[in-house]
């Protein structure tokens, strides 16, 4: 009972210390230019940094962002989501890249002599327009910046309708009287801070990303870069050279990648392998970003080099037309074996059912059903314990304070009655993996987001505004409790009774559709225990000295 107390202690101390931390949060530093001059840099070839000055900007406006491009250096420097709404302010349109004072993370793109430096280093791109709306399928900006010794380059950039993928091009003519040899040079700039809008229950891996068939999906996380530039080498753990793939920083439910080889198109890898940078810069900003060599141009001819960049949601059915193992940036973590294959699952019924609500509903009926075999034999053994709990108090008042006497005997009426007292807790302790990854599968959804179920719940990925799945969790909650076999220890009795209303404040947090898998599953659950208590007890009534099995 002691060990029982000591679990009950941590529990609770846990949850008291998660709740702190959620309404007092600790001030995380944000790694930005501010605080970058404080730390030296390592020594690297080849990694040219620039300054992100504020100059003339150009808008772009389709049916699903809002992009501002820095004329001058033709950096994407915002991005606006217009038909997904901001985390703290649903009346707000949601930002992803953006260079203001409190945040930086911008979209580059430059081409570099073969010795790293930068071809157009201090020659300004211009557009004809500073505003650009979508009118048909596309709407293509055009940068271009004066010849230099015989080199003209412009910057194509093309917005498409529905769609969050943009294709980045640069045109080189080359009428320098000798071949050119160039490369290209594609990366992301983010500063390190927590996305807009987040919460302790809700934290998620932020960061660089890449995939490589060499490697698979890696993460190379802020603070491994952060330890890399205090010591000035370069050790982060990722694959530095591909022939394709992708490379990108991922938050929450959104993605921003450059795509090495676009579905069923061409590698920009294909004339020299690409080499993978990710890293921490001298201004402070994280780097992930990928170069490549580009074919060699001759004099007198001009080369269109295309690739894309991807920027938007971790919408399943979008990512997946986009590259392949795109999906992956979908981050389940260490339960990703578990929550794949359930969130395929949850995919396939909303094309059944056209309502993500619903479709959780059922998907939690499916897994109740896959897992009935294991979770009745808990159930059963659970019932068995209830219904010797009275025999139980009864050896507890025989044995008063003789608590060896008193396990001895609770042993012996076990063994009489065939009871094992771990047999309610084993088979459940197989189907955790399972309960975790089809949380990580409802939680990593952006599909969720905004997504409504019934009446009042308009946003599955938002909490509910007036508690009541919440509320109705208590309740499950506190029916559950009673279903099961008393403790008999007063003081582990009481927590039970308190438990209820500790977990139930925490999913006042919860994003909706993750109290709604919860509360359906509770529902199932008390449905299927007061079955099988009835069964039991059914059996007792009718042999009230025999075995209660």
């Amino acid at each position: 009972m002691d060990f029982k107390r000591l679990m009950t202690f941590f529990a609770l101390a846990l949850l008291i210390l998660m709740g702190w931390e959620y309404f007092f949060p600790t001030p995380k530093p944000a790694a930005t230019a501010q605080n970058a001059t404080q730390q030296s840099a390592p020594a690297a070839a080849n990694r040219v940094d620039s300054a992100l000055l504020q100059t003339t900007p150009i808008v772009v406006t389709t049916d699903t962002v809002r992009a501002t491009l820095d004329e001058k250096s033709g950096d994407l420097r915002r991005l606006v989501l217009l038909k997904h709404n901001a985390t703290s302010d649903a009346s707000k349109d949601f930002v992803l890249l953006d260079d203001s004072e409190t945040h930086q993370y911008i979209a580059q793109s430059a081409l570099l002599t073969p010795a790293g430096e930068f071809l157009l280093k201090d020659v300004p791109f211009s557009a004809e327009k500073k505003e650009y709306t979508l009118e048909g399928d596309a709407v293509e900006v055009r940068l271009s910046a004066p010849e230099t010794d015989g080199v003209q380059v412009d910057k194509v950039y093309t917005f498409r309708k529905g769609s969050y993928t943009v294709d980045v091009r640069f045109d080189i003519r080359n009428q320098s009287g000798k071949p050119l040899q160039l490369d290209a040079a594609y990366r992301l700039l983010r500063d390190g801070s927590e996305p807009e809008g987040s919460g302790y229950f809700d934290q998620t891996y932020t960061g660089p990303v890449l995939y490589t068939p060499e490697g698979e999906f890696e993460k190379v996380p802020f603070k491994d870069l952060d330890s890399d530039f205090s010591s000035g080498r370069d050790q982060a753990d990722y694959v530095r050279k591909t022939q394709t793939g992708w490379v990108g920083m991922i938050q929450h439910y959104f993605a921003t990648t450059w795509i090495l080889q676009p579905k069923g198109g061409d590698s920009i890898c294909a004339t020299a392998t690409c080499q993978i940078d990710i890293r921490k810069r001298n201004d402070g900003l994280y780097s992930a970003g990928v170069r490549t060599t580009l074919p060699g141009i001759a004099d007198g001819t001009t080369l269109q080099f295309p690739t894309q960049l991807y920027a938007g949601p971790q919408t399943y059915s979008v990512i997946t037309q986009v590259a392949d193992n795109l999906h992956l940036v979908k981050d389940y973590g260490k339960v990703h074996l578990f929550a794949a294959p359930l969130f395929w699952l949850l995919n396939k019924l909303h094309d059944f059912v056209g309502n993500w609500g619903w479709a959780i509903v059922l998907l939690t009926i499916i897994v109740k059903i896959v897992f009935w075999p294991l979770t009745a034999a808990s159930y059963r053994s659970m019932a068995k314990m209830r219904a010797v709990a009275p025999r139980l108090q009864a050896l507890r008042e025989q044995h008063g304070d003789d608590r060896m006497k008193m396990q001895q005997a609770m042993m012996d009426l076990y063994k009489k009655e065939k009871i094992n007292p771990l047999g309610g807790c084993l088979p459940m302790l197989i189907q955790i993996p399972v309960f975790i990854g089809l949380y990580w599968a409802l939680f990593s959804s952006v599909e969720l987001r905004q997504a409504p179920w019934i009446g009042w719940i308009t946003d599955l990925g938002r909490t509910d505004p007036y508690y009541v799945l919440p509320i109705l969790m208590a309740v499950t909650m506190f029916i559950q409790t009673s279903l099961n076999p008393p403790p008999t220890d007063p003081m582990q009795a009481k927590m039970m009774k308190i438990m209820p209303i500790i977990f139930s404040v925490m999913f006042f947090f919860f994003p909706a559709g993750l109290v709604l898998y919860w509360l359906s599953n509770n529902i199932l659950t008390i449905g299927q225990q007061w079955y099988i208590n009835r069964a039991i007890e059914a059996k007792q009534k009718k042999n009230p000295h025999g075995h209660v099995d």
